[in-house]
């Protein structure tokens, strides 16, 4: 599954993409995080398999795994 990302400085910038689309993590983990379900991020993405959208998730876990402490900002800010 870890094959599924890829990342080229020519295809969006650089972000980790689905390999074979121009699908980012990113989106991917943004639709997820706003409710979206597999099948709505599948339709709107022909080119993406319920695979790929496993593999983000898989890839954004393997990222936070890193030791990189990451500020999160008060609420109240």
């Amino acid at each position: 599954m870890q094959d599924l990302v890829s990342s080229d400085p020519k295809v969006m910038m650089g972000k980790p993409v689905i390999r074979d689309t121009r699908v980012t993590v990113e989106l991917i983990l943004e639709k997820l995080a706003a409710g979206e379900t597999f099948e709505q991020i599948l339709a709107e993405h022909p080119r993406l398999t319920e695979e790929g959208i496993r593999a983000a998730l898989a890839f954004a876990g393997r990222a936070l795994r890193a030791d990189v402490v990451y500020p999160l900002r008060d609420a109240a800010e």
